[in-house]
């Protein structure tokens, strides 16, 4: 996984990034099933440089911009923050990627920003994903019945999370390259 590094977003990504959250492999997965444009991009990119509670990065391979990762609800207080991911570049997919993000995020969290909770939300159908997040520690703690509304259907969803008590167990278990994380 050598080159793989995560950088902050820039205005010139918001194009790019757009793309991706409109394809469907993407919002399948996803709460929200937009119709964006550069303006709603612009917007979007202001509240986000302006808020503490969120961060966001182009995941880039050997230079090469393939998907978005993102923490959000960051919560000093109670040292909790939620986080998501997705690969928008299809050729990118499958090929191990994920367990250098999770472990690194996992590092990040913990051990930069100090927080004990991480946790995230993914629709019950999304097996891969589930399975991706226990393999690394999170745990299953529940299911939200009907909890989003989409495309005329409800949908459920489960809630991880892992503690940072049981990443610091658990951690040297995984073989992964530490990757350059932009602050």
């Amino acid at each position: 996984m050598a080159n793989l590094k995560l950088r902050k977003i820039k205005e010139s990504d918001l194009r790019l990034i757009m793309e991706w959250r409109m394809k469907p492999s993407i919002t399948e997965n996803l709460y929200t099933d937009p119709i964006l444009d550069i303006d709603k991009q612009k917007k979007w990119y202001k509240k986000i440089m302006n808020d503490v509670s969120v961060k966001y990065w182009i995941i880039e391979m050997e230079s090469k911009a393939i998907g978005v990762i993102w923490l959000y609800q960051i919560d000093n207080h109670n040292k909790k923050c939620e986080w998501g991911y997705f690969i928008g570049d299809d050729s990118f997919r499958g090929k191990g990627i994920g367990r250098n993000l999770e472990c690194n995020i996992y590092d990040f969290v913990f051990y930069k920003l100090n927080m004990n909770r991480l946790y995230c939300e993914v629709f019950n159908f999304n097996d891969r994903v589930i399975k991706i997040h226990e393999k690394f520690g999170s745990e299953v703690e529940g299911v939200f019945k009907d909890h989003i509304y989409k495309k005329g259907k409800f949908y459920d969803v489960t809630s991880m999370a892992i503690l940072k008590s049981k990443w610091d167990m658990t951690r040297n278990d995984f073989k992964y390259e530490k990757i350059d994380i932009e602050e």
